[in-house]
């Protein structure tokens, strides 16, 4: 498994990352811990050293499991956390109430606090990389990256970041503490990072982690036009819309549907599933230091372990294109970045 390095930290975690918001059964469906726990044993195995989790997912949910997952093996791995928001306990396992989340809330107090129950929940001294989830509009962004360099200092955590956040947020977190990472949604159907944050995360030597590598399941074969999505999946508690994209809307879900069908046949060219065309396509570029994929099976982590090795060439990159073109499917790369989600 190639390694690549997380901005400026010492952190080489492997390309692909193990993304545990699937784990959450309250967020995307139903699903079999026993087979997660496997996958987590598996991936280990196969050199995936990146586990990313946050206490939204669930909420709690899948830093729990996590930690069930990982046992002894915590120390052979980087676990990547999230704070920022506030929970009504009273609601944390309603999915049409979003798990009980409140909103945002990433002052300095807040943050510290909800790192120790991060710490707590995965039985582990210290985390890795802890990220700010989300901007949070009403707080200062000096308070949260004061916070992070607080946790630093105490031992809690090893190196702070943020996610969802832009230049500008980035360019004034930056005076408070050093932000080695930015984790952000990126896959081809969204790619809107290759516009600025990318290069901006290049030039400033910041880690590039890309979430949703697989379309939140739209570049897995997964749905056809008759697909419905449980009342306890955020598809379709959103109505539709993904970070600011239209992208589970009728419209533009069969427009992707015909791209993945296209994209799916030139995968098999090359002896490939489509996930892992999608995987490929998103460690193009070398400033991603990570691309974070869904495991809930054995099976879904070789197809992904397969795909890191894969270089694709011009051809084939040029060839994606011309399939969302002839299927007047948009990429956004134009669009606003979501700032809320």
């Amino acid at each position: 498994m190639e390694k690549r390095k997380i901005g400026n930290s010492d952190l080489y975690c492997s390309s692909i990352g193990f993304g545990t918001w699937e784990m959450s059964s309250t967020m995307y469906g139903e699903i079999d811990i026993n087979d997660i726990i496997k996958a987590v044993h598996t991936a280990i195995d196969y050199g995936i050293n990146l586990f990313d989790t946050a206490e939204v997912y669930g909420p709690f949910h899948s830093e729990i499991i996590l930690k069930k997952a990982l046992g002894v093996k915590r120390k052979d791995v980087i676990i990547v956390d999230k704070v920022g928001f506030a929970f009504d306990d009273e609601k944390r396992d309603i999915s049409g109430d979003f798990g009980g989340v409140l909103g945002r809330c990433s002052e300095y107090s807040h943050i510290i606090k909800r790192t120790e129950g991060c710490l707590s929940r995965l039985n582990t001294e210290f985390i890795d990389l802890m990220l700010i989830h989300w901007p949070d509009f009403n707080t200062s962004l000096d308070e949260p990256m004061k916070a992070l360099e607080k946790l630093k200092q105490d031992g809690k955590i090893r190196y702070g970041g943020v996610s969802n956040f832009n230049i500008e947020m980035m360019d004034y977190c930056s005076k408070y503490t050093d932000i080695i990472a930015n984790q952000v949604g990126y896959h081809m159907f969204d790619q809107r990072m290759d516009k600025s944050i990318i290069p901006y995360c290049e030039e400033k030597n910041i880690g590039f982690m890309g979430y949703g590598t697989l379309g939140y399941g739209l570049l897995t074969n997964s749905f056809n036009v008759e697909t419905v999505f449980p009342d306890n999946d955020w598809r379709k508690w959103k109505g539709g819309d993904c970070f600011w994209l239209p992208l589970f809307k009728k419209e533009y879900f069969e427009r992707e549907l015909k791209v993945a069908d296209k994209l799916n046949e030139l995968a098999r060219d090359f002896h490939k599933t489509l996930p892992q065309l999608a995987i490929a396509w998103a460690l193009r570029n070398k400033t991603v230091s990570v691309s974070l994929v869904g495991m809930r099976n054995e099976d879904e982590l070789k197809q992904n372990i397969d795909a890191s090795q894969w270089q694709l060439e011009e051809e084939v990159l040029l060839k994606i294109k011309r399939i969302f073109e002839e299927e007047n499917c948009p990429t956004f790369f134009d669009y606003p970045m979501a700032l809320n989600d």
